[in-house]
C-alpha cells in the first residue's frame, strides 16, 4: 500500500436512531434523511414514478411536484411528518447547500422504487407480503460446517427454453414447482432439491444500474447507455430495494417486493436457504449514486490527494470506516434478515471493508436477527486501498464469518482463467496445499474450519467445465468464440457462436465417466465436498455447464449464461455422482467436523505425494456411525494400487470413479485397493453405535445496561473448539452462548471479554465445573458488579 494515502475525511455529525428514510403508516408518514451539510432540505411528492421522461436516470424535475419543507433536527437529520395516506405517491429530497448547488436525489434508505430507481416510492410493506408470509422460517442450520450452498444468478436460472417456466428470467421462477423435462427429470426448483443444497447463493438481487428494467418486462427501448440486456448486478443502486428486471412489473413498485419474498417463501418451504450477494465496498456511480448527491464527500474514501480511491477497480470505494457509512450498512442488513427473511450474506471484495465494520455486523445480526445466519466474503480488494484495517484471509480468525479459501482453490485447479494447472488438472507437487485446505486451513490461515469457504470456481472467472478444457487445450476444437464484454472481438453473433460450438468435444455419452475432463471435474468438486469446512459450488457445475469460454460474463446474453436443463438427460452420471458426494457429506458428520482440536485428533493424512492424497478419518469422528473412514484422491491419469490398513472384514466402498453415496457397492478385503486414474474413492471399516458427538455448556450472561456489543467468550480446555465464541442470540434478556465441548470433559475454562481484550469482565480466569450424563449444561453469568456464576439447569 502506498504510504502517502491517507484519508481525508473530517468529523461530522452523526446519528444513531433506527428510522432514517420513511416510516410509513395510513394515519401519517414520517420522512428523516441524513445530510448534514445542506443549508435547507424539501421533500418533493409525486404521482407518479418519473418513467414518462426522455432520460430513464436524470431529469431536472425541479419545476415539478409538491414540494414540503423539512425541518433541521440534531445530528444532521432533515424530518417531515405528513398526515394521511401518502399510498401509491413517489418522492425524493432537494438539498440546498451553502454555495448554492441544488440536487434532487432518491432516498438513501429507499424501500420502493419506480422502474429503474427513478424516484422512491412509498408503499405499505405489509401489502407485499405473501399468504402466510408470518409463518416463513429460516430452515434450520444446526452448525455452518453443515450447509452446502450453491452459487446462482437469478435470471440464468430460468432463461433457458429447456426450463420449461413460464417466468423466466424472474424472482417467480423459483416458485414453479413438479417441472419435469421430457425424460421426466425434475429441473428448476425440485432439481435443486433433488441435489441436496442446503443454501442457495443469489448473485445481487438488491437494485442495480446497468439493466433497463423495461425493457427486461416489455420491449421498451433502452434509454441509457450503460444500459445492458444483462448484468450480474455488482453495480449498486438502491441498495434496500429488490432489482426490478426480475419482477413481472417493476414500473409497480410493490410487485418486486412481493415477487422476492416469494421466492425466498418457495425456498424454504423446500429446506433451501437463501443467501444474499452484497455490494458494499462501491457503487455504479459516485455522481449519480445513492449517496453523493445528498451526503456530499462522506461516504466514499479518497487518498492524500482528496481524490477518489479504486481499490474496487471500478472508480470508487466506500469509506466503510465512517461512522454513517457503517450504520447504513448494518442498517441495510438488518433490514434485509428481518423484512425479507435472508439467512445469509456474501460480501464482494470484503477487503475493502474495514474489520470493524464485519466484525459488528456478524455480532449483531446474529443477536439481533437470526443466531445462524451464515456470513462470509471475497478477503481480498480489487485494487490499492487506503483503508488500513482490510479484512484479508486470517483477519476472519474466531471471529464468527468466512472467508473463501483461494490457497485451496489454486491448488486444486491451478490459475483462474489461464492454462496453469493444479492437483486434479495434471500438477504434481500440489499434494501438500490441497492436505491444507481438507483440514479446513486450520494450519493455513484460519482458528476453525468453518472459516473457510472452500470452492474451486465461481460466477468470476473459467467456470470448472472451461476451466478443465483450456487445461487439455480443448478450447479451440471446442469451437469457442472470442469474447470480450459479452460480444465477439471478430464482430458476429454471439447467438451463432454458441450453436456452432461444441463443448463437449470428445464426452461419449454411453460413458460420460469415462472422460478425462469429466473426470478431472469430478475430481475437483470431489475434493471440495469431503473436506473440512463450507463447500461452494457454482449453478450448474453438476450438469457439466459451460459458458463458451467466457472467463467474465457479467454482462453477456442469456446464450452464454444461462442454464441449460437439456443437459441433465445426457449427462446425468454426472449430476447422480454430485448428489453422491453431497448425501455422503449431510449423513455423516466425518465429513463436517467442527472445531480444530476436533480436526487435529479425528484427521490423519496417509500420503501426500506423487499425485496421490489419502486421509483418514479416524475414531468415529464427529461422532460418525462409521468407524474409520479413508479417502482417497488420485491425480494421475492411470491407477495407482494403494495399501489399506489392517481391518478385521475389510473396508467397505461408498464412493469409486463411477458411483457416490452411502450404500456400500463392494466389500476390499485383500489389503490393497487399486483406483482409476483421475478418480477418487471413499471406504469405511464397520459401523457401531457412537457415544454423544459433543456436550453443550449453555452460558447466559447478564448484564443490567443489557449492552452486549462487542462482549464474547474466550475459552479453552474443550476439546473441539477453543478460542473466542461469540453470543448468538439473546434470551429473556441474557445473551446466550453455546460452548462445545468433548464427551467426558468435566472443567472448561473461560473469560469474558469485550472485542479483542479491550476490556475483561471479572479479574481473571473462571472455570465450570460439570459431570453426569447431561447433554446440555446451563450456566448464568453474572457481570462484575451483579456476582459470578451459578447452574440454571
Amino acid at each position: 500500500m502506498n504510504s502517502n494515502y491517507m484519508n481525508t475525511q473530517s468529523v461530522i455529525e452523526t446519528y444513531e436512531g433506527q428510522d432514517l428514510g420513511l416510516t410509513y403508516s395510513a394515519e401519517g408518514s414520517v420522512f428523516k434523511v441524513w445530510t448534514p451539510a445542506a443549508f435547507a432540505v424539501s421533500l418533493v411528492l409525486y404521482e407518479t414514478g418519473g418513467n414518462d421522461l426522455h432520460s430513464g436516470m436524470t431529469a431536472d424535475t425541479r419545476d415539478s411536484g409538491r414540494i414540503v419543507h423539512m425541518q433541521r433536527e440534531e445530528s444532521g437529520v432533515w424530518q417531515v411528518r405528513l398526515p394521511g395516506d401518502l399510498k401509491g405517491k413517489y418522492y425524493m429530497y432537494r438539498a440546498i447547500f451553502a454555495d448554492g448547488t441544488i440536487a434532487e436525489a432518491a432516498d438513501p434508505y429507499a424501500r420502493a422504487v419506480s422502474a429503474n430507481g427513478v424516484r422512491s416510492a412509498i408503499v405499505d410493506l405489509r401489502d407485499t407480503d405473501p399468504e402466510h408470509w408470518e409463518k416463513d422460517q429460516s430452515p434450520p442450520l444446526a452448525h455452518p460446517a453443515d450447509a452446502v450452498i450453491y452459487e446462482l444468478h437469478v435470471r440464468d436460472f430460468s432463461a433457458d427454453d429447456s426450463s420449461g417456466m413460464i417466468y423466466k428470467g424472474k424472482y417467480k421462477a423459483f416458485t414453479e414447482t413438479g417441472l419435469v423435462d421430457a425424460q421426466g427429470q425434475a429441473v428448476g426448483l425440485d432439481h435443486l432439491v433433488e441435489l441436496g443444497i442446503t443454501h442457495v447463493h443469489l448473485l445481487p438481487v438488491f437494485d442495480f444500474q446497468t439493466v433497463d428494467e423495461m425493457k427486461a418486462s416489455k420491449d421498451g427501448a433502452a434509454s441509457a447507455p450503460y444500459f445492458t440486456d444483462y448484468n450480474w448486478g455488482y453495480d449498486p443502486q438502491h441498495y434496500n430495494v429488490p432489482e426490478g428486471s426480475y419482477s413481472t412489473n417493476p414500473a409497480e413498485p410493490g410487485v418486486r417486493i412481493r415477487e422476492f419474498k416469494e421466492m425466498v417463501q418457495a425456498l424454504h418451504s423446500h429446506g433451501i436457504a437463501v443467501i444474499m450477494d452484497v455490494v458494499y465496498n462501491h457503487t455504479y456511480s459516485v455522481d449519480k449514486g445513492p449517496f453523493e448527491p445528498l451526503i456530499p464527500d462522506y461516504f466514499y474514501r479518497r487518498d492524500y490527494s482528496g481524490r477518489l480511491s479504486n481499490g474496487s477497480g471500478v472508480g470508487n470505494e466506500l469509506a466503510t470506516e465512517q461512522p454513517m457509512v457503517r450504520k447504513y450498512i448494518k442498517d441495510s442488513l438488518l433490514y434485509w434478515a428481518s423484512e425479507y427473511h435472508i439467512d445469509g450474506f456474501r460480501f464482494d471484495l470484503m477487503g475493502l471493508m474495514d474489520s470493524v465494520t464485519i466484525r459488528e455486523i456478524t455480532e449483531e445480526l446474529r443477536l439481533n436477527v437470526n443466531p445462524n445466519l451464515l456470513i462470509y466474503g471475497e478477503p481480498w480488494t480489487g485494487g490499492e486501498s487506503p483503508l488500513a484495517s482490510q479484512t484479508l484471509k486470517g483477519v476472519q480468525r474466531g471471529k464468527g464469518y468466512a472467508v473463501f479459501n483461494d490457497n485451496f482453490r489454486s491448488a486444486i485447479k491451478g490459475d483462474s482463467d489461464g492454462w496453469g494447472r493444479g492437483f486434479a488438472t495434471g500438477e504434481y507437487g500440489k499434494e501438500c496445499a490441497v492436505a491444507a485446505g481438507i483440514k479446513g486451513a486450520i494450519h493455513d490461515f484460519t482458528d476453525s474450519p468453518v472459516e473457510a469457504v472452500n470452492y474451486v470456481t465461481a460466477h468470476d472467472n473459467l467456470n470448472l467445465w472451461d476451466k478443465v478444457l483450456n487445461v487439455l487445450g480443448l478450447r479451440h476444437e471446442a469451437g469457442f468464440p472470442e469474447l470480450e464484454n459479452g460480444r465477439r472481438k471478430d464482430g458476429g453473433s454471439v447467438e451463432l457462436a454458441v450453436a456452432l460450438s461444441n463443448p463437449y468435444v470428445g464426452v461419449n455419452p454411453g460413458n460420460v465417466l469415462g472422460n478425462e475432463a469429466v473426470r478431472r471435474s469430478l475430481l475437483a468438486n470431489g475434493i471440495i465436498l469431503t473436506s473440512q469446512g463450507i463447500p461452494f459450488l457454482h449453478a450448474g457445475d453438476e450438469l457439466l455447464r459451460s459458458k463458451y469460454g467466457d472467463h467474465n460474463s457479467y454482462r453477456s446474453s442469456d446464450a452464454i449464461n444461462a442454464i441449460r436443463w437439456n443437459r441433465k438427460r445426457v449427462f446425468r452420471p454426472v449430476f447422480e455422482y454430485y448428489r453422491g458426494l453431497i448425501a455422503l457429506r449431510r449423513s455423516h458428520p466425518a465429513f463436517r467436523l467442527h472445531g480444530r482440536q476436533e480436526i487435529e485428533r479425528s484427521l490423519e493424512f496417509l500420503r501426500c505425494e506423487d499425485g496421490i492424497v489419502s486421509y483418514l478419518l479416524k475414531d468415529n469422528a464427529g461422532g460418525d456411525s462409521w468407524d474409520n473412514i479413508m479417502v482417497i484422491f488420485n491425480a494421475n491419469p492411470g491407477p495407482v494400487t494403494l495399501p489399506l490398513p489392517e481391518r478385521e472384514g475389510g473396508w467397505q466402498v461408498v464412493v469409486d470413479h463411477n458411483h457416490a453415496g452411502t450404500t456400500p457397492l463392494r466389500v476390499i478385503v485383500d489389503g490393497e485397493v487399486t483406483l482409476e486414474g483421475l478418480s477418487m474413492m471413499v471406504l469405511f471399516d464397520k459401523i457401531s453405535a457412537p457415544g454423544p458427538r459433543s456436550k453443550v455448556i449453555e452460558i447466559h450472561y447478564e448484564r443490567p445496561d443489557a449492552d452486549y456489543r462487542g462482549w464474547n467468550l474466550w475459552v479453552w480446555g474443550t476439546g473441539i473448539q477453543d478460542g473466542q465464541c461469540d453470543f448468538r442470540q439473546i434470551e429473556n434478556g441474557c445473551a446466550v452462548a453455546r460452548i462445545e465441548v468433548l464427551p467426558g470433559t468435566e472443567t472448561i475454562g473461560y473469560i469474558l471479554r469485550l472485542n479483542d481484550w479491550e476490556e475483561k469482565d471479572g479479574g481473571g480466569d473462571r472455570f465450570i465445573t460439570f459431570s453426569g450424563t447431561e447433554e446440555t449444561v446451563k450456566v448464568l453469568v453474572r457481570d462484575r458488579e451483579q456476582g459470578t456464576e451459578r447452574r440454571i439447569g
